[in-house]
């Protein structure tokens, strides 16, 4: 099962480091590109919380199968799409089934595994959800640099085989209740899909056009009226599509923030070490997974601690040392210059990558050890949900943050740089003899000739700026530990 939640998670970083090579094979323009990444989100985020209903309609066991066949499938059918609109509806199908398969894994841990070894349990199913995103740059800039395109998804093809083969003999068979699939709510599932479908599209397009824009505005519109109607008929209805009574529980409810803010900085960093690596430092695909392995690295050796501690102590405690030592990371990422590269990437890394695992382990059984048998598909589901949509609305802030503050940042270096300001040459990674004199060349003149630096410094100053806000939204999470009740393991 974590084989499959793994391919479902890595599918996403792989594809995202290729992107421009699928665009040239299948001659897409480059305003429809975003859309291969787009589909696939969308439809995963539909997809994770219909999983309770569904695990309870087919069983987790025929669900898994299920979604994992289809999974598979249409990674083959991606790789032999013929054009741009086959490729979109394989992707979709790709979506909603590893959407389904996220959540399964987190509930199978609690539902097929003694109180005992749910520790072990989780650190495996946490180690692969968070290592995944981490290690998606370094595989696919390989597979892109040494095959071609279509292996970005037949490598999902032999895993998903053997997987589905394996489960099917192991996991142990549960009869489901197909007549709830009758009494499905679907005016709910349909307002669903349309809040989170428009809520993903809004943050994909709002930093490029602007958050008041006549477009933005209308696609928000349209989410808060759907996603409300959503909650009413949720709340309403004896069979509802999630079950959003679970945030009734205090330490549910605050789990799933946690979640939500554990998203904002997991996928945020994610996305900004790419973006530095390859617009101020010119690094590859490839040399870029290279430098963001460390932190998959440091995340496998804390994993045994944290199995142990998580065994051990107060789950509070641990999820705020966790949340400490992560916006710890997030904030010393700020003090990167235009000459910053592995070496002083190192450190932030291996704190992020320690820590990660007090904020994924420890909060997962604040949100599902206590719960009802019946309610941890749903808790599971909704708890996820709430990760990749802090994720989602992380890196939509962070490219708000970039993107506007990044000509501010060039118009200062620039400046400065003219001034012979030493600091400034020092962040560029230049030389004060490099620039000439205003004695000799005008002011203009001189911030031409050295535009692909200021440039460049420009934009790690608002980079920094993005390291600096994700940190203090991951700090935010501490000050929520106080209101958590303590968990009694034994319970």
């Amino acid at each position: 099962m974590c084989v499959g939640m793994f391919m479902a998670i890595l599918d996403i970083q792989i594809v995202a480091t290729s992107l421009p090579a699928i665009r040239d094979a299948l001659n897409i323009s480059p305003d429809r590109m975003s859309w291969i990444q787009t589909s696939y989100l969308i439809a995963e985020v539909i997809a994770i919380p219909l999983t309770g209903l569904l695990s309870r309609a087919l069983s987790g066991r025929r669900l898994f199968l299920g979604a994992l066949t289809l999974f598979t499938l249409a990674s083959i059918g991606c790789a032999f799409s013929p054009d741009f609109a086959t490729l979109i509806l394989f992707r979709i199908l790709q979506g909603l089934a590893g959407g389904c398969l996220i959540p399964l894994v987190f509930s199978a841990v609690f539902l097929m595994f003694p109180v005992r070894q749910q520790g072990i349990a989780t650190t495996i199913a946490g180690v692969l959800a968070v290592l995944a995103p981490t290690l998606g740059p370094t595989v696919g800039g390989y597979i892109t640099q040494t095959y071609s395109w279509p292996w970005l998804f037949l490598v999902n093809v032999l895993p998903g085989i053997a997987s589905v083969a394996i489960a099917a003999v192991l996991l142990p068979r549960a009869s489901g209740d197909l007549r709830l699939l009758r009494r499905m709510d679907w005016l709910g599932l349909a307002a669903l899909a349309l809040g989170l479908a428009f809520l993903e599209i809004s943050l994909k397009e709002a930093p490029e056009r602007g958050w008041t824009s006549m477009l933005i505005l209308c696609l928000l519109a349209t989410v808060i009226v759907s996603l409300a109607g959503f909650v009413v008929r949720s709340l309403r209805r004896d069979l509802p599509i999630a079950d959003l009574g679970l945030f009734r529980d205090r330490n549910f409810a605050i789990a799933c923030a946690l979640s939500f803010i554990f998203g904002m900085g997991l996928f945020g960093s994610v996305y900004l070490m790419p973006v530095f690596l390859g617009l101020v430092r010119g690094h590859g695909p490839l040399d870029i997974g290279l430098v963001m392995l460390v932190t998959g690295v440091a995340q496998l050796l804390a994993a045994p601690v944290a199995v142990q501690l998580e065994q051990r102590v107060d789950a509070r405690i641990l999820t705020a040392g966790g949340f400490l030592c992560f916006a710890a990371g997030l904030g010393w990422s700020f003090f990167q210059t235009a000459a910053t590269d592995f070496d002083g990437m190192f450190w932030p890394q291996v704190l992020r990558g320690c820590a990660i695992m007090f904020c994924l382990l420890p909060p997962t059984r604040i949100a599902l050890g206590l719960l009802a048998e019946s309610k941890v598909p749903d808790g599971s589901a909704l708890f996820n949900l709430m990760r990749n949509l802090g994720g989602a609305i992380g890196v939509a802030l962070i490219d708000t943050v970039i993107w506007q503050r990044v000509e501010m940042h060039s118009k200062d270096i620039g400046t400065r740089l003219v001034e012979l300001d030493p600091d400034a040459a020092a962040f560029a990674d230049m030389s004060i003899h490099e620039i000439p004199s205003i004695a000799f060349v005008p002011p203009e003149s001189i911030v031409e000739m050295i535009r692909p630096q200021v440039e460049k410094a420009g934009l790690t100053l608002a980079i920094n700026d993005a390291w600096a806000m994700v940190a203090a939204f991951t700090a935010i999470g501490v000050l929520l530990i106080p209101f958590v009740r303590r968990t009694d393991r034994s319970s």
